[in-house]
């Protein structure tokens, strides 16, 4: 039975009490769809509030990033022992650190293993530019991404890694992909590859979210496709109607898909 994953990315938004405030405006209505995995990723100096705040509910946690070193002369980096002592989560190889901070599927790899290293659960992004999805290279991107940032994993380690497909294009922009193709890249590209990658049952149990201007009206549409497993959410976590409206859509999808199994 597919079980929806949803995690809010507030990437470098909300200040500790403004974090606070989210949390406490949504928690109450999000602890009643608990068929739905659900997580928040705040900014690293929210995470310990935030943290406290979700201790006991069915809401986790999660950091944005992780360095690859246990400890050491690391300015400013993070390690994961230290995210692992409030986190259940951690996210790596989001676009924007691509983007605007040399981030590179070797170091995402470094970062996933490290993490994995210290029983974080570990959301790991890939997708394309629009520049290289004109051009018809969505595959190739997306394969190379994944082959190159979870190399040396073993199928073991899989069943600790959430893949995020979010097409560069889509994320902040209002674009959506539509549903049916971003199921295609998660049923055509990404499954048959964690398939070759670690065996036709463990890929078949990993979750995919798609993540790209996801929002209240949209979210029950793309759930419904066959193999999109969840969502990685920017804007619309931001705001704790919209994101407890895109949790409730994946807990609607999920009692259709319970229905139509029965």
């Amino acid at each position: 039975m597919r079980r929806f994953f949803v995690a809010g990315n507030w990437k470098m938004n909300e200040t500790i009490a403004e974090a606070e405030a989210l949390v406490k405006a949504m928690l109450p209505e999000l602890e009643k769809y608990e068929s739905v995995d659900k997580a928040v990723c705040p900014s690293y100096l929210a995470v310990p509030s935030v943290a406290g705040l979700c201790k006991g509910s069915s809401l986790k946690v999660g950091a944005q990033n992780v360095f690859w070193e246990e400890s050491g002369a690391y300015t400013a980096e993070v390690a994961p022992k230290m995210v692992a002592e409030l986190c259940d989560y951690v996210i790596v190889g989001h676009s924007e650190r691509r983007k605007y901070f040399g981030e590179t599927d070797e170091t995402v790899n470094r970062r996933l293993k490290a993490a994995l290293g210290a029983g974080l659960l570990v959301i790991v992004c890939v997708g394309e530019t629009l520049e290289e999805n004109e051009a018809g290279q969505t595959e190739a991107v997306v394969t190379r991404q994944l082959r190159q940032g979870l190399a040396d994993i073993t199928p073991e380690q899989a069943d600790s890694i959430t893949i995020a497909y979010e097409p560069v294009w889509a994320i902040g922009t209002g674009r959506a992909a539509t549903p049916e193709d971003a199921n295609h890249v998660h049923k055509d590209v990404i499954r048959p590859l964690l398939v070759e990658m670690f065996g036709k049952e463990r890929a078949e149990s990993m979750r995919i979210q798609y993540g790209g201007s996801i929002k209240p009206n949209n979210a029950a549409e793309l759930f419904a496709m066959s193999d999109i497993d969840g969502g990685l959410v920017g804007g619309a976590s931001l705001k704790a109607d919209s994101f407890v409206e895109i949790i409730k859509a994946a807990a609607m999808v999920t009692i259709i898909i319970e229905e139509s199994e029965a």
